[in-house]
């Protein structure tokens, strides 16, 4: 055992890093690249709708379909997301619910925001000061112009924030769908990997990229941002 871990030591100090062997692959590569970017914009998008649409029923419904609601929500955020996968994939046909593998996990990844989302406007809504509200009221508005024209404006940049740190969230679970076999870039990275016996460079490759992609949904976040204070002050 001790002349194998010398070994095995000397193997990782003279080791290189061979990524020449995963550059054949450049088309799988740019395809599970291009189908996470697709995965992830839908998936916020879907979310953040849904999150809006759930967060106003809370804030403008009655008791029961406020239950529903936080239901819902409970029920999503104390769940494990991969657990909800299955669960949809493997279980929806016995509902009815008969899913590809990549609309499973697109609608899985919409739900899952969806509960996250709608939690970031509901603290979004009550963040926004009660005298602005009362004031609409006051000035004759309704409460569909009041969510309209005071809630949702204000809110907006109260949440910028934690909303772009849930898009970054839904951009890296999308490596949890190559477990159904979403043929996204986890699932084609670690596919090559396996097929060179290049797992490291596979790794490296896969961790470098979400990097990336995080990176960039941050920045994005950080300029909108600044483009809703703009238009706030204006």
């Amino acid at each position: 055992p001790a002349t194998r871990r010398v070994c095995r030591v000397v193997d990782t100090m003279n080791y290189t890093f061979q990524f020449g062997v995963l550059a054949q692959y450049q088309t799988e590569l740019l395809a599970g690249l291009w189908l996470t970017i697709q995965l992830s914009v839908v998936s916020i998008l879907l979310g953040a709708a849904a999150g809006t649409v759930l967060a106003t029923l809370r804030s403008a419904s009655g008791r029961v379909v406020r239950a529903l609601v936080d239901g819902y929500v409970e029920l999503i955020r104390n769940t494990p997301f991969l657990i909800q996968l299955f669960l949809l994939y493997y279980g929806g046909p016995l509902v009815g619910i008969d899913l590809d593998a990549t609309s499973a996990g697109l609608l899985g990844l919409a739900v899952y925001g969806g509960a996250y989302y709608a939690e970031i406007m509901r603290g979004g809504f009550a963040a926004v000061p009660r005298g602005h509200v009362e004031a609409a009221t006051m000035a004759g508005l309704s409460r569909v112009q009041t969510l309209r024209r005071i809630l949702l404006p204000e809110m907006a940049l109260l949440i910028l924030p934690a909303a772009v740190n849930m898009a970054v969230v839904l951009m890296k679970e999308t490596a949890v769908l190559s477990i159904i076999t979403v043929p996204e870039l986890t699932m084609v990275i670690t596919g090559i990997g396996s097929s060179t016996f290049a797992f490291t460079e596979a790794a490296f490759l896969l961790a470098l990229t979400y990097w990336a992609l995080t990176e960039a949904t941050g920045a994005a976040g950080r300029f909108l941002e600044r483009r809703v204070a703009q238009v706030r002050l204006a």
